[in-house]
């Protein structure tokens, strides 16, 4: 498939904040959520996919990749580290912009320990995805969507409700975000 400068930069307009969106819930870094997002791009430019359809799947999934391997990247430059990575502990003031502030890094918290292709399903989902498309996107069955979002949502509720700190059960709701 080849794609013209015309049709590149629609689907750069149309596909940019989808695709930075799922690269900033799965890093949690503006910058590195950034660049990933302009690589994908380079990937779409340089090496389209076969076919036209789902290009948003096909972005999404390169995007996916990207996140994978930038995550196993940081997870080996932590291990030689060894600990001297710190987390930044902010104060907390009592206005409710900041307490939801603190609920959004709290979920993000979360979401950073659970294994990548959960997290990703459960976010994608989060949003509104089918089961096809998800599976379309995290290379598995369609039949094994349902599988590992009740994994993902279960854990996501039992490390939202730790880290919390509380004996609630987070509701399948879950918090305000929704993502369990």
């Amino acid at each position: 498939m080849v794609i013209t400068p015309d049709e590149f930069e629609a689907l750069f307009q149309s596909y940019y904040t989808q695709v930075y969106r799922r690269l900033y819930y799965l890093l949690g870094e503006r910058a590195a959520a950034e660049d990933l997002t302009q690589e994908a791009f380079l990937k779409l430019h340089h090496r389209p996919p076969r076919e036209k359809n789902n290009l948003s799947g096909w972005l999404l999934r390169v995007a996916t990749n990207l996140a994978y391997n930038h995550l196993r990247g940081e997870e080996r430059r932590r291990c030689r580290e060894e600990g001297q990575c710190r987390e930044e502990i902010g104060v907390i003031p009592l206005e409710e912009a900041v307490m939801r502030s603190q609920e959004a890094r709290l979920v993000h918290q979360c979401l950073s320990k659970m294994p990548p292709r959960d997290r990703v399903c459960l976010l994608l989902k989060n949003d509104g995805y089918s089961y096809a498309e998800i599976a379309s996107v995290i290379a598995v069955d369609k039949h094994s969507v349902g599988t590992i979002l009740a994994r993902a949502r279960r854990q996501f509720a039992g490390l939202y409700n730790e880290s919390e700190g509380s004996g609630d059960r987070v509701s399948r709701r879950g918090p305000s975000s929704n993502l369990s």
